[in-house]
């Protein structure tokens, strides 16, 4: 069955036949992210839901929302979707950071020369029917020290653009490299140095918990008299109250801005400030960027919906489609190795140790690292899935610690994984073959070579004669046909295990009986996932 989309703001007639010619079943109802009762009546038939800012993701709305695996926000700011909720629901949330780069860079280069030239009084002035050429005394760009706080994709744009029109930029982000600075041709600072030397200051960063004011108060104190302020990334980057005492004393010469803490800002005292250029969160507001944002979002969620590639999602690691091809069984044997060792414990599980080996350490062990944890989380909770298990893991204080290393044995890759509780450790290691086709190669430190099935017997006992005729006995007596059987042992007389790899699944009589016999250290039925 086609996956079903839902896109419930605007979105261009383009963007939607991206996912009717890429096979995905689409309803266009660019009102409905208003009527929140109405999304809620139906958002249960659909697995993706492409919105804008209207449309806003409620925990409430992800209740309902039984079939979704995907939140596409067309555009950068997700502050409509309850990512957290989305998180546990176990619904990936994506949004389009790259598709409005440029747009809302060239706004933030308006809005610094607007700012500077006082344009927009100067405008109003004018229109008024006034001649008031005296009053409007604007500073040149030129030769002006710029501060970018945030170089980044938009961040990046802006230093390149500010490069361009001959200012001095210096840079303080965490994230930047040194080739990066030489690349953008600025020079990376420190928040104070950058405070104490620019003459106009821009932000970039999204807004998090470490980035909330970050021009508080005490910042803006530690700005240059007469500097000029440009903020087109997110409202609760600055401190409004403070900016607003330090526009009245003087000592910060002009703001433009085009994001507040609380929108629409139509109450904000900023907005009589003749010193303060305010335009209405347009940073995004083009043709191209709104065109570019809704093809992007639709070629997203259509990319993860029929390949399972992730892009640009908030609460999970993206995979591209290229990945998703090669590391496809890699990620079903990483959810195997986590359902094996979760089917197999029940005490309380303290950490999961995972091991990469060969060329699969290479991969994206984000991802990796997440099946393996899925697939643990779903023996003791079935609804968990990738996006969710780590929240699951991570509420039920469960350390995860993961190692690559170079090839250390005959196989050209593999992956194994310890469960360790308080009362012991085990292990389970897998790999790919050519097939492509995921196994089990180790099992308490016991080497076997056993396919992975759907239904499937594991026993251990001592190495002894009489197990295999007992098994074969056994199944036979129940009608239990047996698909294939694998067999290893520590050493003669030592610690043996057994896998059969079974046609259905199997009575718990059967593992009633087996016990019974005295000769078995633990029987335990298995099933997998193989879809």
């Amino acid at each position: 069955m086609a996956p079903r989309v839902l896109v419930s703001d605007e979105l261009s007639e383009t963007a939607v036949q991206i996912f009717r010619d890429r096979g995905v079943e689409v309803d266009y109802m660019p009102k409905l992210g208003k009527d929140k009762e109405k999304l809620a009546e139906i958002i249960g038939d659909y697995d993706g839901l492409a919105i804008r800012s209207a449309t806003k993701v409620t925990e409430k709305l992800l209740q309902a929302a039984t079939r979704l695996k995907v939140v596409g926000r067309a555009g950068i700011g997700v502050d409509n979707v309850d990512i957290p909720a989305a998180s546990r629901k176990g619904v990936i949330v994506m949004n389009t950071p790259f598709g409005n780069s440029i747009t809302t860079a060239e706004h933030a280069i308006a809005m610094m020369f607007a700012v500077a030239r006082q344009i927009p009084e100067a405008n109003a002035s004018t229109h008024a029917g006034k001649w008031e050429k005296s009053r409007f005394m604007g500073v040149e760009l030129f030769n002006k020290t710029l501060g970018v706080i945030g170089a980044g994709n938009i961040g990046g744009i802006v230093c390149e653009r500010a490069v361009g029109l001959h200012m001095k930029v210096i840079a303080y982000d965490p994230f930047l490299s040194d080739e990066r600075a030489r690349t953008l041709g600025v020079h990376k600072v420190d928040l104070d140095e950058l405070l104490a030397r620019a003459d106009f200051i821009t932000l970039h960063v999204p807004l998090t918990d470490k980035t909330r004011n970050i021009l508080s108060r005490e910042a803006l104190a530690k700005t240059k008299p007469g500097v000029r302020i440009i903020n087109c990334a997110r409202g609760g980057l600055l401190d409004e109250a403070a900016l607003f005492d330090a526009l009245k004393s003087g000592h910060v010469a002009g703001a433009a801005l085009d994001v507040f803490e609380v929108e629409p800002a139509t109450d904000s005292p900023l907005l009589n400030l003749p010193n303060v250029v305010c335009t209405p969160h347009l940073g995004a507001s083009t043709t191209e960027a709104q065109e570019n944002v809704a093809l992007q979002v639709a070629e997203q969620m259509s990319d993860y919906l029929l390949t399972g590639a992730v892009q640009n999602a908030l609460n999970m690691p993206n995979v591209t489609a290229e990945e998703a091809v090669v590391m496809g069984p890699w990620i079903k044997l990483a959810g195997h190795l986590g359902s094996f060792v979760g089917q197999m414990t029940e005490e309380p599980i303290r950490a999961i140790n995972i091991l990469y080996d060969g060329r699969v350490s290479d991969m994206n062990l984000a991802a990796l690292n997440q099946a393996v944890i899925a697939g643990v989380m779903k023996a003791s909770n079935p609804d968990v899935n990738l996006v969710s298990a780590p929240i699951v893991a991570r509420e039920r204080g469960i350390q995860v610690s993961t190692t690559r290393q170079d090839k250390t044995g005959v196989f050209d890759a593999y992956i194994k994984v310890t469960m360790v509780t308080d009362k012991r450790e085990r292990s389970v290691a897998g790999t790919c073959f050519s097939d492509g086709k995921p196994r089990f190669i180790q099992i308490k430190g016991i080497n076997i070579d056993a396919e992975i099935g759907a239904h499937m017997l594991y026993t251990t006992n001592e190495d002894v004669p009489g197990i295999i005729g007992l098994l074969g006995m056994t199944m036979g007596k129940n009608n239990v046909n047996i698909a294939n059987f694998t067999l290893g042992r520590s050493g003669v007389g030592k610690d043996a295990i057994a896998i059969l790899y079974l046609d259905q699944p199997i009575d718990p009589k059967v593992i009633d009986t087996l016990e019974s016999t005295g000769m078995f250290h633990s029987v335990r039925a298995l099933q997998f996932d193989l879809t």
